[in-house]
């Protein structure tokens, strides 16, 4: 057969040659095989795996190919089970990490209220004593204007006295040398007759006469000289007591001028630090001024027409700065200066300024400053003014709109509860409004919006100008 094989070869049969490569193919992957077996018999023996029972006794034939094919799997499970445990595992050390992550940050953010809260409490403290220091300074300042008054009376009572007393003497010296001239006169009336030696009994009579209207004499001149020594001695004691009295004057006037300039300057700076003029502001609650005291009117003291004296000038100066005292506190009465809510109760979750929207997500305006707190919460009104709105508006909710001095408007947003109506006039500190979560809202809070001429600015401006001042 090999030799037909070989001779169908060798005579250029093209089924032979076909046959041949067939032949070729076959041997390489049998020998393949053979070692892929012998591999497979070394690594992984057949093996038998024996069932017995009570009455039979059974094998199942375990071949290389089938055990290979079972460890592959059992590593493949292996190493799945392995990243999946793994994977778990990282993923509780990631979560257990945030949840710590959180937990901290939680603590910090607790620790930050506390103190912010701390700091406002201190803030608050601060405030009210400075109010207190400023009613006793208002307190002192009336008692030494009253004082003021009483002495500058007192001063011009003992001037009159003085000048009584000045005429008096004056008087009493005048008396006293013409009734030394008259004296003087008669002794030489009576030297003369008695030289003349006058007889008969006229003579008697006459010197009678003349020793009476000397002792009279003599007796007005002891009178008239003590008297002068009198007022004398009242000029001395009025005059050391208008002395006393001048420097008590100078005393009070001190007193009233570092008064005047304690109370004065942290309003000044109160208005300047809000952004509002004090002389265009002061200027403005002059004119418009209609209730009773009004400003205070300059000391007219002179009655005679001449210049005001330095005392005179010092007190209507004096009285200028009272005047503008009392200007700058009917002005703060009319600016949003206080807090619509009692800070200790609530905190300030947004401020002023550009924002992520919480509705929308996308970046705006956000017109006012947000306080958080409990539902019920008491609202006030900042300052004196006319409720202008009491009422629903879209995205404001249950809205409270008041209109005061200057331009100035102020809203009270979101309320559950509103407590004035409109027309009605309010004063700062009046309960206005409780907190509540209606309109646009995504939490109970109190959205408070300061507006000057239409223009919304930061309320908390106005808070922080008079936060050591109210």
């Amino acid at each position: 057969m090999a030799k037909d094989f070989a001779q169908s070869l060798l005579a250029g049969d093209g089924e032979g040659s076909a046959r041949l490569g067939w032949h070729k193919d076959q041997h390489v992957r049998t020998r393949l095989a053979i070692r892929i077996h012998a591999f497979l018999e070394r690594h992984f023996p057949e093996r038998r795996v024996f069932l017995k029972s009570d009455t039979d006794t059974r094998f199942v034939r375990l071949r290389s190919g089938t055990q290979l094919i079972a460890m592959t799997g059992m590593v493949a499970f292996v190493a799945w089970a392995i990243v999946a445990t793994a994977i778990v595992l990282m993923d509780s050390i990631g979560a257990g990490n945030f949840r710590e992550q959180a937990k901290r940050d939680q603590i910090t953010y607790r620790a930050r209220l506390n103190a912010i809260s701390n700091e406002r409490d201190a803030r608050a403290e601060e405030a009210l004593a400075a109010q207190q220091r400023f009613n006793a300074a208002l307190a002192q300042i009336s008692v030494m204007q009253s004082e003021l008054l009483t002495s500058e009376t007192r001063r011009q009572e003992l001037e009159t006295g003085i000048e009584v007393i000045q005429t008096t003497l004056r008087q009493t010296m005048t008396q006293r040398d013409g009734t030394r001239a008259e004296l003087e006169e008669l002794r030489q009336t009576a030297q003369d007759e008695g030289s003349t030696q006058m007889a008969g009994a006229a003579a008697p009579l006459q010197m009678d006469f003349l020793s009476t209207v000397l002792a009279e004499t003599a007796t007005e001149r002891d009178q008239i000289e003590a008297d002068a020594r009198d007022a004398l001695e009242q000029r001395a004691e009025m005059e050391l007591e208008l002395e006393l009295l001048n420097e008590r004057n100078d005393q009070i006037f001190r007193q009233l001028e570092e008064a005047v300039a304690v109370s004065v300057s942290p309003l000044d700076k109160m208005f300047r630090n809000a952004g509002m003029p004090p002389d265009r502001i002061l200027e403005q609650v002059r004119r418009g001024y209609s209730g009773q005291g009004g400003p205070l009117s300059p000391l007219a003291l002179s009655t005679r027409g001449e210049e005001p004296s330095a005392d005179e000038l010092r007190a209507n100066q004096i009285l200028n700065q009272l005047d503008q005292l009392n200007l700058y506190r009917m002005a703060a009465q009319q600016a949003p200066f206080a807090s619509p809510v009692n800070l200790g109760l609530v905190r300030q979750s947004s401020g002023f300024g550009y924002r992520r929207d919480p509705k929308t997500g996308g970046r705006r305006l956000h017109k006012g400053s947000d306080f958080a707190g409990r539902t019920g919460t008491d609202i006030y009104a900042t300052a004196d003014g006319v409720v202008s709105h009491a009422g629903w508006q879209s995205g404001y909710g249950k809205l409270v709109t008041i209109q005061h001095a200057f331009g100035i408007e102020t809203k009270y947003a979101h309320n559950s509860n509103l407590r004035v109506k409109v027309g009605q006039r309010v004063s700062r500190g009046d309960h206005i409004a409780d907190m509540g979560n209606t309109g646009r809202s995504t939490g109970t809070h109190l959205h408070y919006e300061v507006r000057v001429n239409g223009k919304p600015v930061n309320p908390m401006i106005y808070i922080k100008a008079a936060r050591n001042v109210f």
